[in-house]
């Protein structure tokens, strides 16, 4: 049986040249068993008629905020509360920017305002718009405020040129769709230990030996596990970007408080995300003045930290432990030596070299090992569609794992 039979889909139209693949999602999603609504903006009125989505969702399409048909309710608070997912395919600039800058103009923004629902945009646009930082920058921030994107592909666009911002394939958007519903509680009952970003390892009280993690790979998988139902414990070094909704944020900066966190709070936790990146060695000595600048040479000796990766492999249990692994040459042969080392369930492996899965990017790439030796690949993609795949794999491989009332 779908995920999808039996749920109220709210789909927002934008005006784009993609806006003719809605009618192909809302009708896939009809055959599915879903309710479907349609929220038309006035610009996607000008690339598809209204008439073609009701007739293929069997329900009155919604585009004027003023409307009164005779029904009592006000329709943005009416469908807000009607909806448990609204999808906004496409997604154009215009939406994306007037939600992340709290305009709500017209019906569709409006409801997205009212809802409680998660919302999910789909982005389509040209290629130079979709990479625009001003664009860029308002994807990032409705992501950290729990807004779920489905990455555009790469290819021809409708204006001849060629590059990212196609809209995803229609079976890519039913499969977040039914993705989505499937996974919402399959973590439900569990408690989730999730490291991320960096570590500061002080020479002085100004300055530090550290590393270019942004974090936005440990923040997503962390997101992704509160999406789906789990009690989220997440113990960040410093980063810039804000702590995902439904988590709880315990900040650190050197390995060793780092260190000292994680085994506070891992024993009371049933899966276990090691996705900081931790300084491997910290100076011996830390100056506790600023150091001049009086001499020619400055020798620093360093001294190793504490393996907080390798003391979890050796505490673990039955405790599901996921390692990261950022490797520059022979990446599958060091992160199985890693994992065997480490005592590790699985481990993600990437290559940070390769365009697109470095430090500091939206998007990731690699392998998932195992401990019995399976090799998956992952291929590149939005870094909270990546989370949600390694949590499939892991939770695939798992079935003695809690997984609520899944």
């Amino acid at each position: 049986m779908s995920a999808v039979k039996g749920k109220k889909v709210v789909i927002g139209i934008t005006g784009g040249i993609a806006a003719y693949k809605a009618a192909e999602v809302v009708s896939a999603l009809v055959k599915k068993g879903a309710q479907v609504k349609v929220i038309m903006t006035a610009h996607a009125m000008e690339f598809i008629k209204p008439l073609t989505l009701e007739t293929l969702s069997g329900n009155p399409v919604y585009y004027d905020m003023f409307s009164r048909p005779g029904a009592w309710e006000i329709d943005h608070i009416s469908l807000a509360k009607w909806a448990d997912l609204l999808v906004v395919v496409p997604a154009t600039a215009n939406i994306l920017g007037k939600v992340a800058h709290g305009i709500a103009d017209d019906l569709l923004s409006t409801t997205i305002m009212a809802t409680r629902a998660q919302v999910v945009f789909a982005p389509a646009m040209n290629t130079n718009m979709y990479t625009n930082p001003i664009v860029q920058e308002n994807i990032s921030f409705l992501k950290s405020k729990g807004y779920m994107f489905i990455s555009p592909a790469t290819g021809r666009l409708a204006c001849g040129d060629y590059g990212e911002g196609k809209l995803a394939d229609v079976q890519d958007i039913l499969d977040a769709i039914e993705g989505y519903f499937s996974r919402k509680s399959d973590l439900k009952g569990l408690r989730i230990l999730v490291t991320a970003g960096p570590t500061r390892e002080y020479l002085d009280p100004i300055r530090f030996i550290t590393n270019p993690s942004s974090g936005k790979m440990g923040y997503a998988i962390a997101a992704a596990c509160a999406e789906r139902g789990a009690d989220v414990e997440l113990v960040s070094g410093p980063v810039s970007i804000s702590p995902p909704p439904g988590v709880r944020l315990h900040r650190v900066e050197t390995a060793q408080e780092m260190f000292e966190k994680v085994m506070d709070i891992f024993p009371s936790c049933q899966m276990v995300f090691k996705a900081a990146a931790v300084g491997d060695y910290r100076p011996e000595t830390c100056y506790p003045t600023k150091i001049k600048k009086d001499r020619d040479r400055l020798t620093v000796t360093l001294v190793k930290n504490p393996d907080i990766l390798k003391e979890l492999g050796k505490r673990k249990g039955s405790c599901i432990l996921v390692g990261f692994a950022a490797e520059t040459e022979n990446i599958e042969e060091y992160a199985m030596k890693k994992m065997r080392e480490k005592n590790l369930d699985f481990i993600v492996a990437n290559d940070v070299t390769r365009q697109g899965a470095g430090f500091g990017k939206d998007t990731n790439e690699g392998l998932l090992i195992t401990r019995q030796g399976e090799v998956i690949n992952i291929p590149q993609m939005d870094k909270m569609e990546f989370a949600h795949r390694i949590i499939d794999e892991v939770i695939r491989r798992c079935p003695d794992l809690n997984q609520g009332s899944n």
